[in-house]
């Protein structure tokens, strides 16, 4: 009797054991299926992201086979020896003797990217990607090979154009850049660290940064597609597929992405190239004035009644700006129609603009009004020195006369005379003291009134003399020393 009941006992504890086992289930199996119904993307956001990838990629097939691989070979010359002092411990002169390190030469290769802007080969780039440059390799989409020859470059923008033979190539549609508007999202093309045709996308972080410092003429967008060593002269493009930059710089203090990136805006671009092409160099235009910017310290002085615009500062005799009526004081805030915030806004305008061109000029004089029409000259090429030859402090140098344009362009002061440093090569015993734009005045005490001076006082300093330049620099004059 004890024995059945305890048989009952146990099926009913089996059963009541199962029951909850079923239950258990049944309720995990419902909250999975909850949790799978509220986890679940909607339709919405499906068609939404699916149309958007699909947008994307349509623009990226568009764009992409306009963007190409630049490859350099450049030679390098090394100047001393791989051991540093070593030569010079005198312990080492007892047993050898004095040693004479020789230069040394070497290849050096770089990689970037180009846009095809025309079906018979032109291709723009920047010009810090062909530099100097020995060889060029131009790798298109499709894999084929082409040598690439510079038509022209300006280190003024950063731009540059290479051809290659060849025909009915691919070129991008050139867009207008002035239509952007932050916010606006946009695909960044190019090869970073040689991985060819890589795509990023952002948004448009800004537009019209200048004052970065990378070259003369400064009109960026600024943007946070990701952009990285390689993908310098590569495309940025629009929604449309349309060229709208020239990705040319990023802000790093990692060498690599973080966020913000620079791009030369198409229509900039666009007007550099079409001058090279044509021309042969880059045709600006010229007003002949020097400009700063309005501080609301400085419209207060002044008496006037808004802090943006470009204050004339002074008007060179028998330029288009004296012709036109210009005076010191004149405050400009509209140039052909557009607005003028800046003096870097209205330098570029004004150096896009064609010589000979007539253009209506709105400047605030003594609190009215004034209307002016200036007929546009053409800015006056500067002479340029090549970079010193010889072994000594100067070598490796690059300098070119103060015309009238370079000292409207830098904002220099009438009084200082000498020549602009326009380059420095990586071997330069100025490396680290001289920076482009830097003016020498004096070269050892004795004066520097232009590129005949300078080469005939720095092809006089000897190999191991150290030299003592007076150089202008943003506002002010200080003495520098180079040594061999």
């Amino acid at each position: 009797m004890f024995a059945e009941s305890k048989k009952v006992v146990t099926t009913i504890a089996r059963a009541s054991a199962l029951a909850a086992t079923f239950i258990l289930l049944m309720y995990v199996g419902g909250q999975r299926s909850a949790w799978a119904q509220t986890s679940a993307v909607s339709p919405a956001s499906r068609d939404f992201l699916g149309k958007m990838s699909q947008a994307l990629s349509e623009v990226a097939e568009v764009a992409r086979p306009s963007v190409v691989n630049i490859s350099t070979t450049t030679t390098v010359t090394m100047q001393g020896n791989p051991f540093g002092d070593f030569f010079n411990d005198p312990m080492f002169k007892r047993f050898f003797g004095e040693q004479q390190a020789h230069p040394r030469k070497f290849k050096q290769a770089a990689l970037g990217s180009g846009v095809i802007v025309s079906q018979d080969g032109y291709i723009l780039t920047n010009n810090h990607v062909i530099k100097n440059a020995d060889e060029i390799k131009v790798i298109l989409y499709d894999k084929r090979e082409f040598k690439g020859k510079v038509i022209g470059a300006d280190p003024k923008t950063d731009i540059a154009v290479v051809k290659i033979d060849a025909k009915d190539l691919p070129a991008i549609k050139m867009g207008e850049s002035r239509s952007l508007k932050r916010g606006d999202v946009v695909i960044a093309i190019g090869n970073p660290f040689g991985l060819n045709q890589t795509i990023t996308m952002g948004i448009v972080s800004a537009t019209g940064r200048s004052n970065v410092g990378i070259s003369a003429y400064e009109d960026f967008i600024q943007t946070d597609a990701a952009i990285n060593p390689g993908n310098s002269g590569g495309a940025l493009v629009n929604t449309d597929g349309d060229l709208v930059g020239v990705n040319t710089a990023i802000f790093s203090t990692s060498g690599g992405y973080m966020g913000i990136g620079f791009a030369i805006p198409s229509d900039m671009a666009n007007t550099v190239a079409q001058s090279i092409i044509k021309y042969g160099k880059v045709v600006r235009g010229w007003l002949g004035i020097s400009i700063q910017d309005v501080t609301p310290d400085l419209a207060k002085s002044l008496g006037l009644s808004q802090d943006h615009g470009a204050l004339v500062t002074d008007v060179m005799k028998e330029s288009p700006a004296e012709k036109a009526g210009l005076k010191r004081e004149d405050l400009i805030v509209e140039y052909d129609g557009e607005k003028v915030d800046t003096t870097a806004s209205l330098r570029n305008m004004a150096a896009n603009t064609g010589p000979g061109k007539e253009v209506a000029v709105k400047v605030i004089r003594d609190g009215k009004d004034v209307s002016l029409t200036v007929k546009v000259g053409e800015m006056p090429e500067a002479k340029v020195a090549k970079a010193v030859e010889h072994e000594n402090a100067l070598m490796g140098v690059s300098v070119q006369d103060i015309t009238a344009g370079e000292r409207d362009s830098l904002g220099l002061p009438h009084n200082v005379k000498g020549v602009v440093v326009t380059d420095l090569s990586e071997t330069s015993p100025a490396g680290g003291v001289l920076a482009k734009n830097d003016v020498i005045l004096e070269i050892d005490r004795k004066e520097v009134r232009g590129v005949k001076d300078y080469e005939k006082l720095a092809s006089k300093i000897g190999p191991k003399d150290s030299v003592l330049l007076l150089i202008y620099r943003q506002g002010g004059y200080i003495y520098v020393t180079i040594k061999p």
